[in-house]
Formats: structure tokens, C-alpha cells, sequence
């Protein structure tokens, strides 16, 4: 019996290894309400990115800063956290069983957001699986990792919502069961781009606001 640990597979690999199929660019639209923001939610936006900025200036920033100064601000104005919901922080997963039966791969959550009422027997029901990484990392680097997090979930719901960050730039992704399963991954958002930055928001938002019948 392998073994893997996610942290060292190839986004080649995780094709491989989970079945995983890749399909074309998706629209936020397609899947989700978009509600326009208030004027305090922009402000907060601007204030959120001010602060982050201002650790850019100085250099890199660490993936834990990342998600002090831009994920956990992020989760909070979108009510990621609120209850009925609530977050886990880099908790270990159990072994997904990869195709072949003799090959597992293990890893850690970063961060997800649960929803505590909504459940499919013992398991709670994902609504975000987010991805954080330090800010001079390409966002590609931290999609395998994701994928195999959020795979997980779907052996108890039929779809989920991932996201990659290093608190400039923002990646969805939206897993669905099927055979194969697939992802397909969302437009790019950027944190200090005023419309981009907006539509992050709005998106949050309406993920939060998802119900078990929605996916």
C-alpha cells in the first residue's frame, strides 16, 4: 500500500491518482446569486487591502500573515464564520482512496467553512475549502493541494467550492461529483483591483448563503 502526502503531487498527479477531469473556464454567474454590496462592505474592502498592502511594500508576505491580514477579514465581512457556520483550521484528513485501492493520499485542511446545520449523516456539510499560500507563490502551486482537500467532500455531497489565495489573487474552484468527477476553475480576482476585488466579496457572499438543495 502508497502512501502520498498532497503537499508533493503535480496537478498531473492529482488527475491521475483522483479521477479528476478538468473542465473549460467557468462563470461565478452560472452557479451563484451575486448581490451588490454596501457601501460599508467597500470600505471594509479598501481597508482590507490597504492593510495588505502595506506588508507587501515591505517584502514577502508569509502564508500566515495572508491569511491574518486578507482570508480571515475576507471570511468574517462574508459571514463564513457565522453561525449557523463555523471554520476549522488545518485539521488532517483521512486517506482518500485513490482508484486503484492501494494508493492513499493524505494531507492537512488550511481553512473550511462548514455549515453546522446542514449535514449528510456524522458529516457536516463543506461550503468553502480555502487553499492560503504566501503572497510570492503562484496560485497555481496551491491548486493540487486544494483539489485533494476538497475531493473529499464529495463522497457525502454532490459538489463543493475551493479557493486558492496569496492575498492578492483570488482562484475559485467548483468540484461536482459525476463519472468522472470534474473542476472547473472561475475567473481570477484581484484584491487591489476595485471591480475584481468587489465581485471576491460578492462571491463569498453568496457562498455563504447556499443551502444543501443549492448544490
Amino acid at each position: 500500500m502508497t502512501t502520498l502526502n498532497t503537499e508533493n503531487l503535480t496537478l498531473r498527479e492529482v488527475h491521475l491518482l483522483l479521477g479528476l477531469q478538468k473542465r473549460p473556464m467557468g462563470s461565478f454567474r452560472l452557479f451563484l446569486s451575486l448581490e451588490p454590496l454596501t457601501e460599508f462592505e467597500q470600505q471594509e474592502l479598501i481597508q482590507i487591502a490597504d492593510d495588505f498592502d502595506n506588508y507587501l511594500i515591505a517584502g514577502k508576505v508569509s502564508e500566515g500573515l495572508v491569511k491574518a491580514l486578507t482570508t480571515f477579514p475576507l471570511m468574517r465581512l462574508a459571514g463564513l464564520y457565522r453561525l449557523p457556520l463555523a471554520m476549522n483550521l488545518e485539521e488532517g484528513i483521512e486517506r482518500v482512496n485513490i482508484e486503484d485501492e492501494e494508493t492513499f493520499a493524505t494531507g492537512r485542511f488550511d481553512i473550511l467553512s462548514i455549515n453546522q446545520t446542514a449535514s449528510n449523516g456524522s458529516n457536516p456539510f463543506w461550503l468553502l475549502v480555502i487553499e492560503s499560500i504566501n503572497s510570492s507563490v503562484d496560485l497555481s502551486a496551491g491548486l493540487p493541494h486544494l483539489l485533494n482537500y476538497a475531493f473529499k467532500s464529495l463522497a457525502y455531497q454532490e459538489s463543493v467550492w475551493g479557493l486558492v489565495t496569496n492575498g492578492l489573487r483570488y482562484q475559485f474552484v467548483y468540484l461536482r461529483q459525476g463519472i468522472p468527477p470534474t473542476y472547473q476553475i472561475m475567473p481570477d480576482l484581484n484584491l487591489f483591483e476595485p471591480e475584481r476585488a468587489r465581485v471576491l466579496l460578492q462571491v463569498m457572499k453568496a457562498i455563504c448563503k447556499l443551502q444543501v438543495s443549492d448544490f
